[in-house]
This record gives C-alpha cells, sequence and structure tokens, in this order.
C-alpha cells in the first residue's frame, strides 16, 4: 500500500497483511486479514507514530520515502512493544540513526530485550509533551492495553488520537476510513478484536475511557495500529468499548461442547431448544468444527454459557479442556454458567469443568445435567427442561 495523507501533514505510512490467518500464537483467527499501521506526521521536526511488524520493514521504509528521506525523521514515538509494531525498529534506525524514541519506562525495557540496542531513547510519562512546530505530540500512559508498556499518543491541534491496540480491529482493506467500509463488517471485526485480546482487561480500559473523557479531549479522529481508522464517528466505538468493558449483555446464551459419539452432541440440540422455546437467542459450537475465536466472540454480549464434554479418562475431552482455560483466562463476570455431559461407565467432565470455574469472577448458578450413554427419550425431554429453566434463571 502506497502512503495516504489522513490529515494534512500526517500520512499513513504502515502495511497491509491481507494473507495472515492466525494471531497471538494461533489463539486468534484473522479471516480478514489485518494491517499494521504508522503515522507519518510532517512538522517543523518529523514524528513517526510506531512501526510495523518486521517482515513489512521494507515496505514501511518505503512508504516514509514517498514523503520524505528516512534520514529526516527526528521522532520515532513507540506506543507499544510488541513486535507487530516494533519489528521494523532495526531497519529503520539504520536509515536515521539519529532519531530519537520515546516511549514509557516499561518500552524502553522492552524494547532492549527485543532488540538489544542502544538507541536514543526518552522516557516519557503521562501529560509530557513533544513540541514538534505547529503540532504538539502528548502522551498518556495506559499500562495492560493491553501489555505494561502501552501508551497513547495524542494531537491537540488535529484532535487526533493515536491509541495503538486499543479501538483496532483485524481487518485487511484497500480503503482507510470507517466511512468507506461496511459497518456491519467494521464492528463485528471491533467486538472479536476486543473479545479475543481485551475482554479479561474491561476495568482498566473502563478507567481509561473514563480519564480521556475527564481530561475533555476533542477526539475527531482515532488512529489505531490495526484497522480501519475511525473519522466519521469516533464515539461510535468510543460508546461500544464503553458497553464492553461495563459487560453489558443481552438475553442470549452460548452453547460450546465437545462430543465423542455424539450422545453430548443430541443433549446440546436438546437444551438449545429448551432455550430458544423460552425466548432466548442461542449459539450452538461444537469445538470440533467451530471457529473459537467467533464463539469467544459471540460470548461477550452473552448473559450465560453452557459447556459439554463427553468424559474421557474421567476428564473433559482434549479440545473443550484447552477452550475453557482460554475462557477462564477472559476473566468473565456476572455470567451465568451451567454444565452437560454422556459418560460411559464414571463421570468425571462435570465436576472438572466445574472445578476449572470454581474462583471464577463469573456468576456460577452449577447446573449441570448428565446421562450414561446415550440419552434416551425421557433424558432427552429433562436436557429441554434444563434449557427452559436455565432459560428462566437468566431473568
Amino acid at each position: 500500500m502506497a502512503a495516504i495523507q489522513i490529515l494534512p501533514g500526517v500520512y499513513s505510512v504502515g502495511a497491509v497483511d491481507w494473507n495472515i490467518r492466525n494471531f497471538h500464537g494461533h489463539t486468534y483467527a484473522t479471516q480478514r486479514g489485518s494491517s499494521y499501521n504508522a503515522y507519518l506526521i510532517i512538522d517543523d521536526k518529523v514524528a513517526l507514530i510506531d512501526t510495523v511488524y518486521g517482515p513489512f520493514a521494507q515496505e514501511l521504509i518505503s512508504n516514509i520515502k514517498e514523503i520524505i528521506p528516512p534520514e529526516k525523521i527526528d521522532y520515532i514515538v513507540a506506543n507499544h512493544v510488541e513486535t507487530d509494531h516494533s519489528g521494523a525498529l532495526p531497519s529503520l534506525m539504520l536509515l536515521c540513526p539519529q532519531a530519537k524514541i520515546l516511549g514509557t519506562a516499561k518500552c524502553k525495557e522492552g524494547l532492549y530485550k527485543h532488540y538489544y540496542q542502544n538507541w536514543d531513547f526518552q522516557v516519557v510519562k503521562t501529560n509530557d509533551q513533544l513540541k514538534l512546530g505547529k503540532r504538539t505530540l502528548s502522551f498518556l500512559e495506559a499500562p495492560m492495553i493491553h501489555w505494561p508498556d502501552s501508551m497513547f499518543t495524542y494531537c491537540p491541534q488535529d484532535a487526533l488520537l493515536l491509541p495503538n491496540d486499543a479501538f483496532g480491529q483485524h481487518f485487511a482493506a484497500s480503503e482507510k476510513f470507517d466511512d468507506q467500509v461496511d459497518q456491519c463488517v467494521l464492528m463485528e471485526e471491533a467486538e472479536k478484536y476486543y473479545a479475543n485480546i481485551l475482554w479479561p482487561l474491561g476495568g482498566v480500559i473502563l478507567k481509561k475511557i473514563q480519564e480521556l473523557q475527564n481530561l475533555n479531549l476533542s477526539i475527531k479522529m482515532i488512529a489505531l495500529s490495526h484497522g480501519i481508522i475511525w473519522r466519521k464517528n469516533p464515539e461510535q466505538i468510543i460508546n461500544a468499548y464503553l458497553s464492553w468493558a461495563k459487560g453489558e449483555t443481552k438475553n442470549k446464551v452460548v452453547i460450546a461442547y465437545e462430543t465423542m459419539w455424539g450422545a453430548t452432541g443430541q443433549m446440546a440440540n436438546k437444551i438449545a431448544a429448551g432455550l430458544m422455546a423460552s425466548g432466548v437467542e442461542v449459539k450452538l459450537y461444537d469445538l470440533a468444527g467451530s471457529d473459537r475465536t467467533e464463539i469467544i466472540t459471540q460470548m461477550l454480549s452473552a448473559k450465560g454459557f453452557l459447556f459439554g464434554s463427553s468424559t474421557h479418562d474421567n476428564d473433559m475431552l482434549p479440545d473443550i479442556a484447552a477452550f475453557l482455560e482460554i475462557v477462564k483466562g477472559l476473566k468473565p463476570k456476572d455470567r451465568k454458567i451451567g454444565f452437560f455431559g454422556s459418560y460411559g461407565w464414571g463421570g468425571g467432565a462435570i465436576k472438572e469443568m466445574q472445578e476449572l470455574f470454581k474462583d471464577n469472577a463469573a456468576a456460577l448458578t452449577a447446573p449441570s445435567v448428565s446421562f450414561k450413554y446415550v440419552p434416551d427419550t425421557a433424558e432427552l425431554a429433562s436436557c429441554f427442561e434444563f434449557g427452559s429453566k436455565f432459560a428462566q434463571s437468566l431473568k
């Protein structure tokens, strides 16, 4: 992608990764690709906000060269250490060795441990400012959104917020702005991004947004580091983050299960029927053929979760066990959770699933239903009733 001017004197110079299909160690499926956004600000002094993933370093450098020779860069602002945003730094610093890098104290530590280079680094804190000429950059530390080193950069003259990994989406597109793409797809990817990366940080995010609001910052554009820039309606994504961070839900239940010979699958379908008969929206997933990124996205707005597994060696089956470890790490709060499954000569899966969540902040209702071998007609009717009662517990 070529450099694109997003504001007078401000250019998007990052890279689009059309082909990436997994992110964060294959925990996040990126079916629409992604981008690594970086921004060049031309003033009396020249500043580059973030870089790109290492394999795209030459694309970044080529884009910068469309605007200025890279050696004219005075400052590089590193909002975040993670290599998808800093990986191009070693290649870039060979071309502008005089450039000063700015970031938090944790960023300085992290960049050294990644690249082992003694670059000229200036530690900045909340409310510190960098004067470029007509423009000023101010900094706001944002630890744990989503690493300890993270920070936001803000340009008051343009009402421009550059928050790195906040408010983003994994979304490759030839378009750059929110008013140029399908709004349903955009918000779907934004919700997926929040659910799979930022969900456990809801309390931190809520405080940071409230801090931004208390500062009365005018925000006309959010130029983030993954995906589409918000310029038409930045309040849309800020309000969505507020809703997600507060844990707002709707009358929906996500059912995720793993079945060995189909009996647990039969139970899942009957439980779903009982829920739907009670007016509850249901999303039903057999983990053997489902995208767990999608499941977690649907869970973000759900009031209740139901997890099912056949018993094997007195424990859960391996796919549901791995999935529930991820769910536990997301730290869902104020959700109703229940369990179900079939077993042979001895149970154990339900006990292990319940044990996994015993210290979780979710509101465990601890209901469960299980049957030996293949459920008969009466037992399947009990599954339907279990779904109906679970629906009532959501009210």
